[in-house]
């Protein structure tokens, strides 16, 4: 079970950090990736993580602002979100599975957490 959390109201420019962390089952040898859903819109991918922590990828509208960790036990990932835009307002979830930027690659997924920007 993944458990999102961190999520909140920001103005234009600030920073949040969503944070991710499993219960019962170990994700540490999972991807870890987080996406999306603002209303109206489909869910889409943000970036993700490997198991190792080694390696990251990232949507092509983060441009630098936002960066995905893992804990050195793996079963806790953050989601650092700096120069936060009103366009990044949205549900925020997390999920665990193989490596990719499509939802069906992600057998597991948290709940979500609200993210609200305001200009």
């Amino acid at each position: 079970q993944l458990q999102a959390s961190g999520g909140g109201w920001v103005q234009t420019g600030g920073s949040l950090r969503l944070s991710c962390a499993a219960s019962g089952d170990s994700i540490s040898t999972h991807y870890m990736a987080w996406f999306r859903q603002a209303p109206g819109k489909e869910r889409e991918f943000v970036g993700y993580i490997s198991h190792s922590g080694l390696s990251t990828s990232y949507a092509g509208f983060v441009q630098g602002r936002f960066t995905i960790s893992r804990d050195s036990a793996g079963n806790t990932v953050h989601l650092q979100m700096n120069s936060l835009k009103p366009d990044d307002t949205a549900v925020y979830y997390c999920a665990a599975g193989t490596v990719g930027t499509d939802p069906v690659d992600y057998t597991y997924w948290g709940q979500g957490t609200q993210v609200t920007v305001s200009s």
